[in-house]
């Protein structure tokens, strides 16, 4: 009988590697089912997972009709808008929308934001504390960070934040075709306040990237009303959540082991290698988006038919040991680090570098106030979330440490 994993269990969180090497020796391309999307074909090899991202020809994210592959019918339009975005497009809708961000993401724009980024983190390490210990830094730590930074991004008011993060937290909890409908009520008042905000832009100006888009809308034909409401959830949603799982995933598995979390205070010029590794071995995405078959094909022995589904498995691709050696093991000064979790092809994330400057200001920032930072509970204690594709730990409270 096929190995069928529980992709929104605890214990599969804890420890990816298990269940992909049991999904692996299926071979590189199984069928299973998977919350929410249904029945799907996932890659468990790199070499598989890289060539569907790339093949945007063969692997289309949207069917002929123009739908998302991932939304069923019966889904609410509301939820329908936000994910029309260019995560689900495919060329050349793609290119156009990318292209009016892209330049606020290129790598000097936000170079130029890292003693910025930096004086955020600075400023929520020394409020850790502020209400008590343990602190759960999740959520005083790791989602207040990039929220902040691309919310400042977009010229977002900054008393709106906590909106913000309550609508972060209810994403979180999706993990069913229930839990999805159960938060239509928090989808519309997202689409709502993303409506009001543009309206603002558009009567009083302003700075940001909602003002800039403002000004391309009056370029007919660039960008349409709905698309770019769609654009700003997809830049809060995930120029925030997946960043939030990659701080606390590494501040986990750096206080499990406070002898890497020394090692690396010792000499924070080695905190980009670390945080590539974080990136591979923590892998905060573990799922690609749903894509369509747009042709019968033969991919790695597996004979595919138009209109099958196929979600590429990102966890996977970073623990195969074609790619990588000793995939298993988390090394932080890891050469060459062939990792795939900002994906490839013409979705290579568009914001890898805001990512990783946020990362690696956050670890500094928090060990360089608190150097003793401890777990105020044994590992075994500590849960994810049950959402699939996610991997999110629900908290982690942690002590300041002798």
């Amino acid at each position: 009988m096929p190995f069928q994993p529980d992709f929104t269990s605890d214990a599969f969180f804890r420890d990816p590697a298990a269940s992909i090497a049991a999904l692996r020796a299926e071979g590189p391309l199984i069928k299973t089912r998977f919350p929410i999307v249904g029945r799907v074909w996932i890659t468990t090899t790199y070499e598989t997972t890289a060539a569907v991202l790339k093949d945007g020809a063969t692997f289309t994210l949207r069917k002929e009709g123009g739908a998302v592959a991932g939304l069923s019918w019966w889904v609410p339009r509301s939820f329908a808008v936000l994910a029309n975005n260019m995560l689900t497009m495919d060329e050349p809708d793609h290119a156009r929308l990318r292209g009016i961000v892209d330049e606020a993401f290129r790598r000097r724009a936000v170079l130029d934001m890292e003693p910025h980024i930096r004086a955020i983190a600075d400023r929520l390490a020394d409020d850790l504390f502020a209400e008590g210990s343990p602190a759960d830094l999740v959520q005083r730590y790791a989602r207040i960070l990039p929220l902040s930074v691309i919310s400042e991004l977009l010229g977002l008011p900054t008393e709106d934040r906590p909106k913000f993060i309550a609508w972060a937290n209810s994403m979180s909890q999706l993990r069913s075709a229930f839990s999805l409908l159960r938060m239509i009520g928090s989808v519309r008042k997202m689409r709502r306040y993303f409506e009001e905000r543009l309206r603002i832009a558009r009567e009083q100006g302003g700075e940001g990237l909602i003002a800039e888009l403002v000004q391309v809308e009056k370029e007919r034909g660039r960008i349409s009303a709905d698309e770019m409401v769609s654009m700003i959830f997809l830049l809060l949603a995930a120029g925030s959540e997946t960043t939030t799982h990659l701080i606390s995933g590494s501040v986990y598995e750096l206080l499990k082991d406070p002898a890497r979390r020394d090692w690396l205070a010792a000499d924070w010029g080695r905190v980009g290698l670390a945080v590539e590794e974080f990136l591979r071995f923590v892998s905060p995405v573990q799922f690609s988006k749903p894509r369509y078959v747009r042709r019968d094909i033969e991919l790695d022995g597996v004979q595919l038919r138009k209109g099958d589904r196929v979600m590429v498995m990102i966890a996977a691709a970073n623990l195969d040991s074609q790619a990588h050696d000793h995939p298993g093991r988390m090394d932080l000064e890891r050469r060459p680090n062939r990792h795939i979790s900002f994906g490839t092809g013409i979705h290579f994330c568009l914001g890898h570098q805001l990512a990783r400057i946020e990362a690696a200001c956050a670890l500094q920032a928090l060990f360089t106030r608190w150097p003793r930072l401890q777990l105020a509970v044994d590992p075994s204690q500590i849960h994810w979330r049950g959402r699939p594709g996610i991997r999110s730990i629900a908290k982690l409270p942690v002590v300041a440490g002798n």
